[in-house]
């Protein structure tokens, strides 16, 4: 029988290296021939910057976008300002006109009744104690000899409200007397504008106009729209025999019960006892204001008419 060989097996023998090294080899031909990724890297590097390109772009576009909407947004609300400050004007310029308009009527008015007043004045007489032949109960001559005024003015509400009118014909009235040697002020109240010339009169210089007619024209007193109070405190404190004084009551409304009684007193009150004449001319301008009645000129008419004075009815103001 035949006896069997030990043989050691040797793996790494040179065939196998021969072997692996050839396979290996053909692995690393292959890798280097085909170079898998390198077009597909180089390809993505490109496309990645031109899509950051295109990005930056789109967001530069949507900046630019962004302020020019940020610009016409703007433009939107000056625009509304704009048109809310036209409407804001134009509303204004309608009040202005119709502010315009009224005053143009109430400066037409005033017009009206302060020729009328220079008709009355420019007929009457300059000459000392010179009294017209005929006299227009409405609009009679207004002598103006007289040394001294007293103007009687209601200074109730419906009168402060066309003060600046009442003011007017004031001036006009006292400027048309030649020569005036004192003057004075006070409501239909007897209560004087200037009290500390209680019962004395004012001297007449452009220095004391001046200061009484700014005085006047804030005057604020209390009244009853009745002349007859302030007519008697007139009568008795400053008409006196030989004194020529005329007296302009300006109202507008006489709120008093009776005609015949007052009439009657005030006719006493104003009569020289020794000649039987009048001791003042007693003039009436009646004014046409808010709530006016006729009672006013119904008083004056009969008041002027026995002091040899005259009543001048105006338009409505």
């Amino acid at each position: 029988m035949r006896r069997r060989r030990n043989r050691t097996l040797e793996i790494f023998s040179l065939s196998f290296l021969d072997l692996v090294s050839c396979g290996f080899g053909a692995v690393v031909l292959l890798i280097l021939i085909s170079k898998p990724g390198e077009g597909e890297f180089s390809g993505g590097i490109d496309e990645a910057r031109e899509i950051m390109g295109q990005i930056t772009r789109a967001e530069r576009v949507i900046s630019d976008l962004d302020e020019q909407i940020a610009a016409v947004e703007g433009e939107k609300t000056a625009s509304r300002n704009l048109v809310g400050q036209m409407q804001n004007t134009i509303e204004q310029l309608e009040q202005d006109k119709s502010s315009a308009e009224q005053a143009e009527a109430k400066a037409r008015n005033d017009l009206e009744g302060l020729v009328l007043v220079e008709e009355s004045l420019n007929r009457a007489s300059i000459r000392p104690n010179t009294v017209p032949e005929k006299r227009d109960d409405e609009v009679g001559g207004i002598p103006v000899d007289s040394d001294y005024i007293i103007f009687i003015v209601d200074t109730s509400g419906s009168m402060q409200a066309i003060w600046r009118s009442v003011m007017k014909v004031m001036n006009d009235v006292l400027s048309i007397h030649p020569t005036v040697k004192g003057f004075q002020i006070m409501n239909d109240n007897g209560i004087h504008l200037i009290p500390s010339y209680k019962g004395q009169w004012i001297p007449d210089t452009p220095a004391r106009r001046s200061g009484m007619f700014n005085a006047f024209s804030s005057w604020r007193s209390n009244s009853n729209s009745s002349p007859v109070e302030g007519l008697e405190v007139a009568l008795k404190t400053y008409a006196k025999p030989g004194l020529k004084l005329a007296i302009y009551i300006i109202g507008d409304d006489y709120t008093g019960r009776t005609y015949d009684a007052v009439i009657e007193r005030l006719e006493q009150d104003n009569t020289n006892r020794v000649t039987g004449k009048p001791l003042a001319r007693i003039h009436a301008i009646g004014f046409v204001a808010r709530g006016t009645t006729d009672r006013f000129g119904t008083l004056m008419r009969e008041v002027t008419r026995r002091s040899d004075g005259t009543f001048l009815a105006l338009p409505r103001q």
